[in-house]
């Protein structure tokens, strides 16, 4: 039995408040951690200026608190952690893992959408060029803790992808894996959006010698229209008010008993009884929010 201690995160990026999609992951994570009795960690993965919104990152720390999700330890903000993923991709090209890219995303649209290994051998320079890894160890299918085993899209599996972009910021998949690795993460639990880059991401750590965490993808919050909630799509952010209401709403989301005199819980009480009663195996693949609570956050 392995002694390995529990660790989990939630990494949202500051492109935004949290909404009620994101609460569904924070709490689905917090509450896999604390029932393991694990650590849980939050990670600002502020990496992409240009996507970012002022003031978002304070924010959203504070929503965290504000529902009762307390994390352990500091906050991990990706922007001051330039110099490990600088280190990283150095390795990789130390070990021909990967190479300089000067397709446009017209051409690859051209080509039907996914990257054919066009410059993988043409030596190009770094000048107007993404960092590509060499794909030596395509991942074709993965296992959710929740869904069982997950097929990938061969294409998608097999394609070099971009580690490092043009315009110079660290690519999402490269800093994730990166910064799991250094947080000691041994499971991840987050939306079901996020299942098609994990096949990219279990490979970054196979190419690295790393040992990959597992991963749990929680049904997603969809709004009137079958849409993701989502901050692209204007997802109104979680109320400022009593936290209690919208708890419940998101227990009741993930498949968890609630109890039915919450009124006279504290919100601290309500999650203790949360982390006390929490299953996986009632957490349903697919959900949908009740119409009078998607109506109250409009």
């Amino acid at each position: 039995m392995s002694t390995q201690p529990y660790i989990g995160r939630f990494a949202p990026s500051p492109s935004g408040e949290l909404h009620f999609g994101s609460l569904i992951a924070a709490l689905g994570s917090y509450l896999q951690a604390r029932a393991q009795q694990g650590i849980w960690r939050v990670r600002i993965e502020d990496i992409d200026p240009p996507r970012e919104v002022p003031g978002a990152a304070t924010t959203i720390l504070h929503q965290l608190e504000h529902y009762g999700l307390h994390w352990d330890g500091d906050v991990l903000w990706q922007s001051q952690r330039h110099d490990a993923y600088r280190e990283a991709l150095a390795w990789l090209k130390s070990q021909d893992l990967c190479y300089y890219c000067t397709c446009t995303r017209a051409r690859i649209q051209s080509i039907g959408g996914t990257y054919d290994g066009h410059c993988r051998d043409l030596r190009n320079g770094p000048q107007n060029a993404a960092l590509r890894l060499r794909q030596t160890h395509p991942v074709t299918e993965f296992t959710d803790l929740l869904r069982g085993t997950i097929k990938a899209d061969e294409r998608l599996a097999r394609e070099d992808f971009i580690i490092h972009r043009r315009d110079g910021l660290f690519a999402y998949n490269l800093a994730v894996v990166v910064d799991d690795h250094f947080q000691g993460v041994t499971e991840i639990v987050r939306g079901a959006d996020l299942i098609e880059p994990t096949v990219r991401q279990i490979s970054l750590y196979q190419q690295f010698g790393w040992p990959a965490p597992d991963y749990i993808h929680l049904p997603l919050a969809l709004n009137e229209e079958g849409a993701k909630l989502s901050k692209q799509n204007h997802a109104p952010a979680l109320p400022v008010g009593d936290p209690r209401p919208v708890l419940i709403e998101a227990l009741r989301f993930l498949g968890q008993p609630v109890p039915t005199q919450w009124q006279d819980v504290s919100t601290a009480d309500l999650l203790h009884n949360a982390v006390a009663q929490w299953s996986l195996t009632t957490v349903p693949e697919t959900a949908k929010i009740n119409p009078p609570f998607s109506n109250a956050l409009c």
